[in-house]
């Protein structure tokens, strides 16, 4: 019989946490690494969503997952992530800083938000500042004590197209002349940028400690986008398409796995050709 993946793609013995475990990609990503046999814990702000989908993971592919509800911008959840995983597995391989705040770039037909940078809420900012950014610091820097110790680890970075290139706003506009315009935030962008660069300070930093540290640069996941935003994005990219959820897991496996033993402080952006012009 057929091994289900190649040997270097294989996570067998490996735990891996996970934030933002529940959402669109984190949901894909937990799937993935069940089926390269790694364990897998499923860390959320939302323990209802986390827990249903560790229920559903295992159930549909095997392996083994735990839920854990984490607020990744305060220090002592994340502690006792890390405290509860090594409990249960006594090891810490992979963490994948996957939680983020995402707002919503066109507001909702009658809402008074349009994200436009003149009047984007403080508020708003240093939350997705807390969420996107200091989350991923804090993460990192609790797994990255458990991973010198050990002498080996992989952090990974989920940034966006967005910490590359500015958006391109004409596509969240709507055809309607009565909806106000509609932006895609200044916090979102410069979170994702500084994320990346995150990434090669850790690269640095760790790559005498046998840890590796490198971002996933994704674009365009599909999630019941309207036509309207649909239309322009297509005829946007260089692929003329979205991208499915499901297109990211091979590049997730990659990243995490020896498959990519040689690379740190590296960027794979998977975005439909998006950033080519």
């Amino acid at each position: 019989m057929l091994s289900p993946v190649s040997p270097l793609f294989d996570l067998s013995g490996r735990v891996a946490v996970l934030t933002g475990g529940a959402g669109l990609l984190g949901r894909q990503f937990v799937r993935t690494l069940l089926l390269a046999r790694a364990r897998v814990v499923i860390a959320d702000i939302d323990e209802c969503a986390a827990q249903g989908e560790a229920t559903a993971a295992v159930d549909a592919v095997g392996g083994e997952a735990m839920a854990w509800k984490v607020d990744v911008t305060r220090q002592e959840d994340v502690a006792a992530m890390i405290d509860a995983t090594l409990s249960r597995w006594g090891r810490l391989d992979i963490l994948i800083n996957n939680a983020a705040i995402d707002p919503k770039a066109y507001a909702e037909r009658g809402s008074t938000l349009s994200n436009s940078f003149e009047d984007f809420p403080l508020s708003s900012w240093q939350q997705s500042l807390d969420v996107n950014l200091t989350g991923a610091f804090i993460c990192a820097q609790a797994a990255g004590r458990v991973m010198t110790l050990a002498g080996r680890g992989v952090i990974l970075n989920i940034s966006s197209t967005y910490g590359l290139v500015a958006p391109d706003q004409r596509l969240y506009q709507r055809d309607d002349e009565e909806q106000q315009r509609a932006f895609k935030p200044a916090s979102y962008a410069v979170t994702k940028a500084a994320i990346a660069h995150l990434t090669r300070y850790l690269a640095a930093y760790w790559g005498g400690a046998g840890i590796r540290v490198n971002t996933l640069t994704p674009h365009g996941i599909f999630d019941g986008h309207d036509e309207q935003f649909t239309r322009r994005f297509n005829g946007r990219s260089p692929l003329g398409r979205m991208a499915r959820a499901d297109e990211m897991n091979g590049p997730l496996l990659f990243l995490v796995s020896d498959a990519s033993s040689y690379m740190t402080g590296a960027n794979l952006v998977v975005d439909g050709g998006w950033t080519v012009w």
